[in-house]
């Protein structure tokens, strides 16, 4: 888990913000707490690391609305909704906006601080994802033109005669070009380099 992810309380009432805190605190997860979804909104501009823990049910804008806004600023961090037994059906609906949890008040401690290291595992790994999909973004742009026609064609599953013959040069010719896309995509095997070349939509 990254040091500087933080559990982000959002949540109207000051009674469960102070005890949500001092139970997050006491199993060593950094906290930050806020009375409201307008409030979090407006005081975290980019999408941090950590994992936002919000009420169903809050005055103003609440959590489906939350959820909705969250998607349109491109926050990706994980979403864990409280609601009460009744409330149900409204945490089932802001599973389908994109929360990955939710639990049902009132919650056994060890439940909620499970589902809170489950959300920034999650969180952690999709951060890995995409720093590493950033990379691979980064390894294509830095091919040239011919060497990008020959990814293409292998990404086709096209034999090196068929991407010669396609682009009007030799089979060798393909040969050194498809050695300089390996050593530039630092691929170790021509399946690796598929997979890395799908991963940032690269098609044929």
């Amino acid at each position: 888990m990254p040091s500087e992810a933080i559990v982000h309380v959002v949540d109207d009432d000051l009674a469960v913000r102070q005890s949500l805190s001092f139970l997050l605190a006491s199993d060593g997860l950094p906290v930050r707490l806020h009375e409201s979804a307008s409030a979090f909104l407006d005081s975290v501009t980019t999408s941090p690391d950590g994992c936002i823990v919000t009420d169903v049910r809050m005055p103003g804008i609440d959590g489906i609305e939350f959820l909705r806004r969250l998607k349109s600023r491109g926050f990706t961090l994980p979403v864990i909704v409280m609601t009460g037994h009744a409330d149900v059906p409204l945490a089932v609906e802001a599973m389908k906006e994109g929360a990955i949890d939710f639990i049902e008040k009132p919650f056994d401690d060890d439940l909620f601080l499970a589902a809170v290291r489950a959300a920034l595992k999650q969180q952690e790994k999709h951060a890995h994802q995409d720093a590493h999909a950033a990379e691979v973004r980064a390894r294509v742009g830095a091919l040239s033109e011919r060497e990008s026609q020959v990814l293409e064609g292998l990404v086709a599953g096209k034999a090196n005669k068929v991407i010669a013959y396609d682009l009007g040069i030799s089979p060798r010719t393909v040969e050194i070009y498809r050695a300089n896309v390996m050593t530039k995509m630092q691929a170790s095997s021509l399946s690796e380099l598929v997979r890395m070349a799908l991963l940032v939509g690269v098609r044929s």
